[in-house]
């Protein structure tokens, strides 16, 4: 035998492993993982919770309620150790400081955002044994404003001003979820994944109340208030 014919037994040799490999299976090559909808959606497990309020009043005052038609009874003073002092006239120095009457809102305590949704809701499931891209894409416009329950005396603007001052948060008293919007999610093997596009609102609490020309306050009305403050995706999983 010589050596062209050993060399191209060994060509042959090769050819035949080459094919055997591919025939029976190899190493696969791993895929890159896709890239996830952004770095602050979050996936979660559940349906977003809704509002607590069975109440709530879409849409706020756009101005200021009138003055009440009877004085109410103030709201007992306070003293130092946070009990209520019995009520009393007030002063003659306290009357003759000159006040502007009207409507106050004060902020008292804020809890976290929740989720009106703009247009129908999305699904998407994926029958399939990999990681499959679901992509959402809003198909409306629509605008979500402030959403209320209690007694609001003032005008949204105002609310706004004194929530964003109290808690240091920037909200509005209206955003729009604009048409087209879209978004992409990794869907895990034999899950759906659900989108929902629309405004978070920031909920909290507080309080009306009337301020009178001598400075004296009337009775505070509780108010539980939701004021928009970003658009965007909320994104969850079911089996």
């Amino acid at each position: 035998m010589n050596r062209a014919r050993i060399s191209r037994n060994m060509l042959a040799l090769t050819c035949l492993t080459v094919i055997a490999g591919l025939t029976t299976g190899g190493t696969a090559v791993a895929e890159e993982p896709s890239p996830t909808a952004s770095d602050t959606t979050v996936v979660e497990t559940a349906p977003p919770p809704g509002p607590e309020e069975t109440d709530l009043i879409e849409g706020a005052p756009t101005g200021e309620a009138p003055a009440p038609t009877t004085p109410p009874v103030p709201d007992p003073p306070a003293g130092d150790d946070g009990i209520d002092l019995p009520t009393s006239k007030p002063s003659a120095t306290l009357d003759a400081r000159p006040c502007e009457p009207g409507y106050r809102y004060t902020p008292t305590s804020k809890t976290k955002d929740y989720h009106k949704g703009v247009g129908a809701e999305q699904a998407n499931y994926n029958g399939t044994s990999r990681t499959a891209k679901s992509t959402f894409t809003s198909e409306v416009t629509g605008k979500v404003g402030i959403a209320y329950s209690g007694e609001l005396k003032v005008g949204a603007s105002v609310a706004v001003a004194e929530i964003e001052g109290k808690f240091g948060v920037n909200v509005s008293v209206e955003l729009t979820a604009k048409l087209g919007n879209t978004i992409a999610v990794d869907t895990p093997s034999k899950r759906s994944t659900h989108a929902r596009y629309g405004v978070y609102r920031l909920k909290s609490y507080g309080y009306s109340q009337y301020r009178y020309a001598n400075c004296t306050k009337g009775v505070k009305k509780n108010v539980t208030i939701y004021t928009p403050r970003r658009v965007g995706w909320v994104l969850w999983e079911t089996k």
